[in-house]
């Protein structure tokens, strides 16, 4: 068992000869937000992974809602991606179905109702709730190929919420939108954090975000855990591989504007 609702301990994970996570250790507090930063390629998305069961760690172990799931079969992972779930970079919409009926989905679809129990009336009135919350309401009628990649993300996590999960996992929620979306994308993660108070991970390298989010900061390198801890620790640290994250990212806003 853990005290914490996520945590790693020594995690190791390896692709044929390549080590992705090498001896990974953090944790995630009931209702905080956790920031996976780092370079791409070094294992924050596989991160996400061992959290949902898609991955099992070689070495080490994982836990979720304080219980340790490494060695969980399929069937006993259904329960846990029952109370945590993913906001994927694709947002993995179903192209056939509107905006609305994409959200409704999680709900019509639930196995622990039977036909008699769905009362339509109610998913319609949860499904308005959570449009006007992401500000996509407008696009209710949409299919998703009509709408911008952040819109589709947008609607993703509030398919995600009416999921009603204990946990969310976001990956790369500002990545290959314009830096307007991106901004409009973690105003509305943020604005969730205060009003659902979910608990959280993102798997950014965009520091803008996580300063907005993180209680607090995994940094991975060369497949470490380089850093656990506060932003403020963070960006305070000395550390010249930290810094000059920091800075690299920091100066992007600026070669934007310059193009």
């Amino acid at each position: 068992m853990s005290d914490h609702y996520i945590e790693f301990r020594n995690v190791s994970k390896a692709f044929d000869e390549r080590v992705v996570l090498n001896d990974v250790s953090f944790y995630v507090d009931q209702g905080q937000c956790c920031v996976i930063l780092g370079r791409s390629g070094v294992g924050k998305s596989v991160t996400l992974k061992h959290i949902l069961g898609f991955l099992k760690p070689d070495s080490g172990s994982v836990f979720v809602a304080g219980e340790d799931i490494t060695g969980w079969t399929e069937e006993q992972m259904g329960a846990v991606r029952r109370r945590v779930t993913m906001v994927f970079q694709s947002g993995a919409l179903f192209d056939s179905l509107t905006v609305a009926e994409n959200v409704a989905y999680p709900l019509v679809s639930r196995g622990d109702l039977d036909d008699a129990a769905v009362d339509m009336d109610e998913i319609d009135g949860r499904v308005a709730e959570l449009l006007k919350l992401l500000e996509v309401a407008e696009y209710a009628d949409r299919l998703p190929a009509e709408l911008s990649t952040g819109m589709r993300r947008a609607v993703a996590i509030a398919r995600a919420l009416a999921q009603e999960p204990e946990a969310i996992l976001y990956d790369e929620p500002t990545t290959m939108v314009d830096p307007i979306m991106a901004a409009h994308i973690s105003e509305l993660i943020s604005r969730l954090k205060s009003t659902v108070r979910k608990t959280s991970v993102v798997v950014t390298h965009d520091t803008h975000l996580a300063r907005k989010l993180a209680d607090s900061v995994v940094f991975l390198h060369e497949g470490r855990a380089k850093f656990f801890g506060p932003w403020h620790d963070f960006e305070s640290s000395s550390d010249p591989i930290l810094q000059n994250f920091l800075l690299q990212d920091a100066l992007v806003p600026a070669l934007d504007h310059s193009l």
